[in-house]
């Protein structure tokens, strides 16, 4: 059996063939040659790539390592999401929504429920979904959440969510394929925004959704179809590329947070520290259970006293972008009441630990918190 390394720059690479590159460039065609009936594995750009199909057989042996599974690839991680909703709900059906997942969720719920679809939410923490899930179509998990970064229990939420009938989808952007396996526990569906750490490079939009249901594939398969989300071929290939390096930037941004995240407990005017590798993270016993072993994420959240504050401190850092996203080999953070949507204070930080060597990361957020310090 392979090592999740192996297996990161081997998938979905196709069989060697003397004179060809190890991975095709991209394939650029709105259509192909299509004599006779219209039948083929590729007959038009929105149907079908060879570049998309190289991609989600590679996405489906992480997500999936140790049974078959398929993958759709989508524009962006809000296309996949979106398609999973709706292609699996009709007007009467109930989905159960985490309350504090992505701040594009509440959206996503007017969108539902201007359709005729019951939405009911409820926190990430605690498994507390558990209370409104009786009759529902769909349950939605994010697990670790974004941004607070509270974990529930994949496989408990699963079993209880198949017992009464419904499908179970878990958002798994923040812990990628080699921190979590939600197809593993009990899961339908494994759902993520690419744009964050797959590709990792902070310079392509994508979304994934990944099943070991053929029938279920077909349906998210078609709605892609129908709404035309496709991925560009270029970004698909950018992706492709990302991949053989994902358990070393995994591996390097993990250990990077967590060291950022005790660092930060040692700091009298920052509040509310949050990293799921954090022995004393209220999420890390559960964390430790469904997750794999120090690959806990690269985020890191914590609160500073007010806005100005927070202010002060992303202007005060020089090795860290103040920018959006997540998961990028450069470490970003931003102060996330600004876009609103969130039920955090103002002075709340969401901080994405990137490649950089963890004691100049960490030495770069010390003297900003210092500068931050000395302009209240």
């Amino acid at each position: 059996m392979t090592g999740d390394g192996t297996r990161a720059v081997r998938a979905g690479l196709p069989e060697p063939a003397a004179h060809e590159p190890s991975l095709p460039g991209p394939v650029f065609a709105a259509h192909f040659h299509l004599p006779g009936d219209a039948v083929g594995p590729y007959t038009y750009g929105r149907d079908g790539n060879p570049t998309w199909t190289l991609l989600e057989e590679g996405i489906g042996a992480l997500e999936s390592p140790h049974a078959p599974a398929h993958t759709v690839t989508f524009a962006s991680g809000m296309a996949a999401i979106s398609a999973v909703l709706f292609s699996q709900l009709r007007s009467g059906d109930a989905v159960v929504l985490p309350s504090d997942g992505y701040q594009l969720l509440p959206a996503v719920r007017t969108r539902l429920e201007s359709y005729g679809i019951e939405v009911r939410t409820a926190p990430t923490a605690h498994d507390a979904q558990l209370d409104v899930m009786d009759g529902a179509r769909l349950l939605w998990l994010e697990t670790p959440s974004n941004p607070g970064l509270d974990v529930c229990d994949i496989r408990r939420l699963a079993d209880a969510a198949h017992e009464r009938g419904a499908l179970v989808a878990v958002d798994n952007t923040l812990a990628t394929p080699l921190g979590q396996r939600p197809l593993d526990l009990g899961a339908d569906f494994s759902v993520a925004s690419g744009t964050k750490a797959l590709t990792g490079h902070g310079d392509v939009l994508l979304g994934y959704v990944t099943t070991r249901d053929a029938a279920l594939a077909d349906s998210v398969r078609l709605w892609r179809k129908t709404v035309g989300a496709i991925p560009g071929p270029m970004e698909s290939w950018l992706a492709h590329r990302s991949l053989a390096t994902l358990a070393l930037r995994v591996r390097q941004q993990s250990a990077g947070a967590l060291a950022l995240a005790e660092a930060l407990c040692e700091r009298a005017e920052v509040a509310g520290v949050r990293h799921p590798g954090l022995p004393s993270d209220p999420s890390h016993g559960l964390a430790v259970a469904q997750m794999r072993p120090g690959r806990f994420g690269s985020v890191v959240s914590f609160t500073l006293p007010d806005r100005a504050h927070a202010e002060r401190f992303l202007a005060a850092l020089t090795l860290v972008d103040d920018a959006t996203s997540f998961g990028s080999v450069r470490s970003t953070a931003e102060r996330r009441a600004r876009w609103g949507g969130d039920a955090v204070p103002e002075g709340f930080i969401r901080f994405s630990v990137g490649v950089e060597d963890p004691d100049d990361l960490i030495a770069d957020v010390h003297r900003a918190l210092d500068t931050a310090l000395r302009g209240a």
